[in-house]
């Protein structure tokens, strides 16, 4: 095998992790949540994880400890990732309901022909003027992510990403559904209002996308797996959808 081969097998791998079932007063997990946390930790533990990062949030700190514990790794604190400040960025009241602002109701998807178009939506009157806002929140996010990504190894260029240190890092960050829905559109270079009101994110789902290395010298993500529950599985624990559908 040649190391030009050698180069091209290695690939830096990320999986975002959403937070095992919570209770969000006080900030943490409940004994279900901890044995999902349990679960993710052994999951995780056979894919050989560099570096752990976490939101702020406790919850997510509850569900990343059993990793670090396992791999004998500190959690490093992310303050961008806070779900709280994602949340009062990007939030809006909808009927009367605060809401996230991907949780756009389905008739304005269908029926609105802007929503459709990426900069366009910011406009849209549904969103009472927290369009800028929200564009901040998104920005702040993506320039937040080119950091941490830039640190491995991997210089966003547009929705390409240019490769200047070819490695096989594998690294963790344990997360919220909301925050790291508005993150993965961003890394993927997808609309968030598009990409955000079609997928969902289970209780400790994990996310897991490659930047794969080519002979280029840039790379586009991908991603290879959306909440995935095997860990749940296969620890045989009850597996119901955000606490909403059994699957």
């Amino acid at each position: 095998m040649t190391n030009k081969n050698k180069t091209e097998m290695k690939t830096l791998i990320l999986y975002i992790v959403r937070h095992g079932d919570p209770i969000y007063d006080p900030d943490s997990l409940t004994p279900k949540g901890l044995r999902q946390a349990e679960a993710v930790g052994r999951r995780l533990s056979n894919v050989g994880i560099s570096k752990i990062y976490s939101s702020p949030m406790i919850r997510a700190q509850q569900t990343a400890k059993p990793l670090a514990e396992m791999m004998h790794l500190d959690i490093n604190i992310e303050d961008w990732a806070s779900e709280d400040t994602a949340f009062e960025e990007m939030s809006l009241v909808y009927n009367g309901r605060k809401a996230w602002y991907w949780g756009l109701p389905v008739e304005e998807i269908v029926n609105n022909d802007t929503i459709r178009d990426y900069e366009k939506w910011y406009d849209l009157p549904i969103l009472q003027g927290r369009g800028e806002s929200i564009r901040k929140g998104l920005k702040r996010i993506q320039d937040a992510s080119d950091k941490l990504i830039a640190n491995h190894g991997y210089r966003r260029e547009g929705v390409l990403y240019r490769i200047e240190k070819p490695n096989d890092d594998r690294i963790a960050m344990f997360c919220h559904e909301g925050f790291g829905k508005a993150w993965v559109s961003q890394i993927l270079g997808i609309a968030p209002h598009l990409f955000s009101t079609a997928f969902e994110v289970t209780h400790s789902g994990i996310i897991i996308i490659e930047f794969p290395n080519t002979d280029r010298g840039v790379t586009r993500p991908r991603c290879l797996v959306w909440s995935d529950t095997s860990h749940i599985y296969g620890e045989r624990l009850p597996m119901t959808f955000a606490n909403r559908i059994y699957i």
